[in-house]
């Protein structure tokens, strides 16, 4: 991979963008599911969660990382594979810093997920849309 520094940058601002994308299908899905629809808050959580982890894949496809590739399962499978790993980085680190270092739990929450964002983004970047 000898992509240009400033070409890395803008696919990390557009996942980013992505990703504030998918915090809102996650949270809305969530919502509608535990709050409306009366559903048990983990199975809406799950909901929310993989509504905004597949949304997010084909705009990352598709905008972010113009992937032409045409195994788009095998893609849709590292891809959340990532995301769930992602998951459970955010909360191991979270866990750490807020209970282990006594941080603000926003604070800790804020790093968790720049971290986490830093690292999905360069595992797709090197691993799903190669």
């Amino acid at each position: 991979m000898n992509e240009p520094i400033i070409d890395i940058f803008i696919k990390f601002l557009k996942f980013g963008l992505v990703g504030v994308s998918g915090l809102a299908v996650d949270f809305g899905l969530t919502f509608l599911c535990k709050e409306k629809l009366k559903l048990n808050k983990y199975i809406a959580n799950c909901i929310g969660f993989l509504s905004a982890a597949s949304s997010n894949f084909a705009i990352n496809r598709m905008w972010t990382f113009a992937s032409a590739d045409p195994d788009i399962t095998n893609q849709y499978m590292k891809f959340i594979g990532v995301s769930l790993v992602g998951l459970l980085l955010s909360y191991t680190i979270l866990k750490l810093i807020h209970e282990q270092l006594n941080w603000n739990f926003y604070l800790a929450k804020l790093t968790a997920i720049g971290f986490v964002m830093s690292w999905n983004f360069a595992i797709n970047l090197i691993f799903t849309f190669v």
